[in-house]
């Protein structure tokens, strides 16, 4: 499962990356906003936006564009990695979006 990280502390990103790699997710993280952030969530499977952490310019526009695929999306206020942790495992619980082919 591939999930995209917007948001959080850059000192934070190889603990985020651990935290997914130990859920068996792929992680791609936007601490800032990026143009090609749009087109890289619409290859996700999820959506993570720590809200305290980045511009309500880039939170609306990466929670527009998973809106418009269908991509679960999973906002939290704070950005440490045990809210990550929660984040993960909502989505591992719900698991990819209908039509999504994954391997096991």
């Amino acid at each position: 499962m591939s999930v995209i990280l917007v948001g959080g502390m850059d000192r934070l990103d190889d603990q985020y990356r651990m935290e997914a790699q130990r859920h068996g997710m792929d992680i791609q993280i936007f601490s800032q906003d990026d143009r090609s952030m749009c087109s890289k969530i619409k290859k996700a499977e999820g959506v993570v936006i720590f809200t305290n952490m980045i511009s309500h310019q880039a939170r609306n526009r990466a929670l527009n564009a998973a809106k418009n695929e269908g991509i679960p999306v999973f906002l939290h206020h704070s950005c440490g990695v045990c809210s990550l942790r929660e984040c993960l495992n909502c989505l591992g619980i719900i698991g990819p979006p209908p039509g999504t082919v994954t391997g096991h």
